[in-house]
């Protein structure tokens, strides 16, 4: 069976985090020893939106909440993204954070939510889904400093699907640190 259009991008970003995790799960012990003292986060990130097709590019920022509540080896996150051409997605899910040592967390996640164009790169459906991976490093203070790819798509329940991609740099602040506990 041939997979056509972006579906085949979405098959490979889901195998990459699959190949993340299945490669990380004897470390997720250890992974769970170094990062069970991290508090939630908010996370700004400012990106290129269609870094790769280049035909609609624009600025992106986006915030986040991350959980520091764990179910299993997820921890829930919400956010929302708005680009300079006012796109907007907002969106809700699950990540892993994997850690190789107490410095260095990659961050699998993926994410549902709703999308409205404004003025910017029309995806296609309003509900679209992103998968991101995020490279992190972690302070003493528990902030981390990372950059990170997703990809945004419909996964072909719309009519169209061209699906778009960003590449983020993202500064995760403790949760207390900007609210107090």
């Amino acid at each position: 069976m041939a997979i056509h259009g972006n579906l085949g991008v979405e098959v490979r970003v889901l195998s990459m985090l699959a190949v993340v995790l299945f490669l990380s799960v004897p470390a997720i012990g250890d992974a769970r020893a170094a990062g069970d003292d991290d508090p939630a986060f908010i996370a700004f990130s400012a990106a290129y939106f269609d870094v790769n097709k280049q035909d609609d590019t624009a600025g992106e920022l986006r915030i986040e909440y991350r959980s520091n509540k764990r179910y299993w080896i997820f921890k829930p996150f919400g956010g929302v993204m708005a680009t300079s051409d006012a796109a907007f997605h907002a969106f809700a899910g699950v990540g892993i954070d994997l850690y190789f040592g107490r410095r260095f967390v990659v961050t699998p996640s993926f994410a549902p939510g709703v999308y409205f164009r404004g003025s910017g790169k029309d995806l296609g459906y309003p509900l679209e889904f992103r998968s991101q991976i995020e490279f992190a490093w972690r302070f003493d203070d528990r902030s981390r400093l990372g950059i990170s790819l997703n990809h945004i798509s419909n996964a072909s329940i719309g009519d169209r699907n061209p699906g778009v991609e960003s590449l983020a740099i993202t500064y995760s602040l403790p949760f207390s640190t900007i609210f107090g506990n």
